[in-house]
């Protein structure tokens, strides 16, 4: 079966994205690179060198959370768009509102996380770098 990983696009905060990402679902990154580490004939600006070209944070056995900064030099930028958001499905209420907490923090919750007609706890918000989460936890577990 296909796997789908997110990669999510900055604008130069890559870094403190992941950084944050990190303290909220613990574990290290798999990888992490600069656009200055990668071969080029073209000599690039201290503060695009810097930059992140590529991270990986594996989030469980089978979800890995990817980005990089959008690069100018190549013609790249970033936009959020409220047409894509990340979708957590939690194992227990404990961690739904651990989650929710934590990525929520310093962004804005547009549905508080709650118990729903459908059966669930489930709440959506933008993190305070734009990225679009809903988090969820099915009481009648499959």
């Amino acid at each position: 079966m296909a796997q789908i990983n997110p990669y999510l696009t900055f604008n130069g905060n890559c870094a403190e994205a992941f950084d944050f990402y990190k303290s909220v679902f613990g574990g290290e990154f798999a990888h992490i690179g600069k656009f200055k580490d990668m071969p080029s004939e073209q000599t690039l600006p201290e503060e695009v060198g810097n930059l992140i070209m590529h991270v990986s944070l594996p989030i469980s056995s089978d979800t890995t959370l990817m980005g990089s900064d959008a690069n100018e030099m190549f013609g790249q930028t970033a936009q959020f768009g409220s047409n894509v958001s990340i979708s957590i499905n939690t194992a227990s209420e404990a961690e739904a509102q651990r989650l929710f907490n934590g990525l929520s923090s310093g962004g804005k919750i547009t549905m508080p996380l709650d118990k729903t007609f459908w059966g669930a706890y489930f709440g959506m918000f933008t993190d305070q770098f734009g990225v679009h989460w809903m988090v969820n936890y099915d009481y009648e577990q499959k």
